[in-house]
């Protein structure tokens, strides 16, 4: 199907803004519990990391860590969203800046610094599909709010620059939080995901883990209208409406997770000021999405 295709534009569905504005508010009144520890893992040149445990929005106690740069005593930020998957993103060279904090952590419970290859059978796609109040990404998402509540209560991050930056998984989250959550002041969304969902589900082309989504989904015609309700509610592309803040875009021209075409729908939805890079690359990290990133925050006042 090509771009100018009608399901490659947004369909924002009634409810949208009140469901959104009414998950981030219970997030945001959510009780902060919190601690940080010492940690002799990892050691990044101009950081020093510590790990962190946090109460998530149903009661769990989540996993991740804090990087604070060496001789900076207020510094801009970012929150590090992970792709899909159950392992936890590294302060690495992309989840550390020179000059700027960052934070991130395992959507799963896992560990802080936990490391898991790929599997279906450990993929959760679909878990609480059935609902928009259900799926797992209304509690991821809930967790992330809560997660920049902390971080921007740290006594070295300058609370009014911080962005939410991510690659797939983690870009389709980093442009919802910057739709509804005040503090995120800049977003970065490398190859974000979940865009032009009818676009997607019916191209009936499907590869993991959409796959485990798409075998729920076409388990019968109501679960197929059931599913596609509770979808419009997250598509990236409809959350990119409200996305009003500076937004660096990457793209892969090579791409076969997230096509060319959804991003670019993502991109030319975005009211505000933007960025889009096209990459001759694939599903994939490359140096353009720390180059790229960091000549777009400074840009934009970071």
């Amino acid at each position: 199907m090509s771009y100018e295709s009608d399901l490659l534009r947004p369909y924002v569905p009634p409810g949208f803004e009140s469901f959104w504005r009414e998950t981030t508010d219970q997030a945001m009144d959510a009780p902060i519990e919190f601690d940080l520890f010492e940690q002799d893992k990892v050691d990044p040149p101009w950081h020093t990391v510590q790990t962190l445990s946090f109460r998530g929005i149903d009661g769990s106690n989540l996993w991740g860590w804090v990087a604070k740069p060496k001789e900076v005593e207020k510094a801009p930020g970012f929150l590090w969203l992970a792709p899909y998957s159950r392992w936890s993103m590294p302060p690495n060279q992309y989840g550390t800046r020179k000059g700027m904090a960052s934070i991130s952590f395992n959507f799963h419970g896992e560990g802080s610094f936990h490391r898991e290859e790929y599997s279906p059978e450990r993929g959760y796609m679909s878990d609480g599909i059935e609902s928009r109040e259900t799926w797992v990404f209304r509690r991821m998402y809930q967790d992330a709010v809560i997660l920049g509540r902390i971080f921007a209560g740290l006594d070295f991050v300058d609370e009014n620059r911080i962005a939410a930056k991510g690659m797939s998984q983690g870009g389709g989250l980093a442009i919802w939080m910057g739709a509804w959550v005040d503090s995120i002041k800049a977003v970065v969304a490398d190859e974000p995901f979940l865009a032009g969902v009818p676009w997607i589900l019916d191209s009936k082309y499907f590869r993991y883990p959409l796959k485990e989504l798409t075998d729920v989904a076409f388990s019968s015609p109501d679960m197929e209208s059931r599913v596609r309700d509770v979808l419009s509610f997250f598509d990236t592309m409809n959350q990119a409406a409200f996305c009003e803040v500076p937004t660096r875009v990457t793209l892969g021209l090579k791409d076969p997770s997230v096509r060319p075409a959804q991003v670019r729908a993502v991109f030319e939805t975005l009211p505000g000021v933007k960025d889009l890079e096209e990459l001759d690359w694939g599903h994939d990290w490359h140096p353009r999405m720390i180059e790229g990133a960091a000549e777009f925050l400074k840009k934009v006042g970071f």
